[in-house]
């Protein structure tokens, strides 16, 4: 499949940026990286469409949506390897769902690591969700969650199987950082292609998270959990991506679990190319994002 002529400056603007350099240090510098972070998005489409702004436990949560009285709610789990975020390309997605469905959608602010670990990240990703149940029952919710964002998503609900917890009516999972320990071999072979994530860097990140050195956790590895009864799943996956060879296991748990999934993949795509800007490829998959949550 021959890509677009936006593929390629996107991949000169990634590494104009030096992200697969900042990707590859160890320790990572989360300092800088944190420096792209985007907590209140400006603009005149946030300004007429935030409907309002809240706390859930230390997750600081803006609500977006066109239709204040919608029943549908999409809670957005942003990535950035636990240590950032969300950056301006979460905003942008968010605008793209909000003007194009009826949904209300939650970014979620959640701690960040160092300074919190996944405990207490994953403990506030099940008081959020608890909090939209008290508004909207099960199947009127969504969650969507890229790279590491799809990690806290997949690994709730797991917890809220194990817990005989009502689950949502479905998941979107971008780039979902399946495995933290990053032990695949496989991983080595597409560290070499990929033109945005690093090795080094994503299991140094992990590591400022973990707890107990415990990188096989289900909590921030939901590879080594179970994937019996869950939800509706849809995974947005990329080929020159450091993330794919284990999302390649997940799938293999998934059929095995006999999950109604649906899986697209980017051929020669980067870490969660379907909400990178610019990119044609991504205008296509952010699209077909819509018209899940639309269907």
């Amino acid at each position: 499949m021959k890509q677009s002529l936006s593929y390629y400056i996107t991949l000169l603007v990634i590494k104009l940026k030096g992200l697969k350099s900042d990707f590859s240090k160890d320790p990572i510098n989360y300092k800088k990286i944190r420096k792209q972070d985007v907590h209140h998005p400006k603009g005149k489409f946030f300004k007429h469409n935030r409907l309002r702004n809240f706390k859930v436990s230390d997750t600081s949560i803006t609500e977006i949506g066109i239709d204040e009285n919608s029943f549908k709610l999409l809670i957005f789990i942003h990535g950035g390897a636990f240590i950032s975020g969300p950056g301006q390309h979460h905003w942008d997605t968010i605008k793209g769902v909000a003007e194009q469905t009826n949904y209300k959608i939650w970014m979620c602010n959640y701690p960040k690591a160092p300074e919190n670990k996944i405990t207490l990240i994953s403990e506030n990703i099940d008081s959020v969700y608890e909090i939209a149940l008290k508004t909207y029952v099960p199947n009127q919710i969504s969650f969507i969650g890229d790279s590491a964002g799809g990690t806290l998503v997949t690994s709730l609900m797991q917890r809220l199987i194990k817990k005989n917890i009502e689950i949502p009516s479905k998941i979107i999972l971008i780039s979902p950082v399946m495995d933290a320990s990053m032990s695949n071999p496989e991983i080595e072979k597409v560290d070499y292609i990929d033109p945005m994530m690093s090795k080094n860097g994503v299991l140094s990140a992990k590591i400022m998270c973990v707890e107990n050195n415990d990188l096989k956790n289900p909590m921030i590895s939901p590879l080594y959990g179970s994937f019996e009864n869950f939800p509706r799943t849809i995974l947005f996956l990329a080929e020159n991506d450091i993330t794919y060879p284990d999302q390649k296991l997940a799938i293999q748990k998934l059929v095995k679990a006999k999950v109604n999934h649906e899986i697209i993949v980017g051929m020669n795509m980067p870490h969660i190319w379907p909400i990178l800007p610019v990119m044609k490829e991504a205008k296509i998959a952010l699209n077909e994002i819509i018209s899940i949550l639309n269907n």
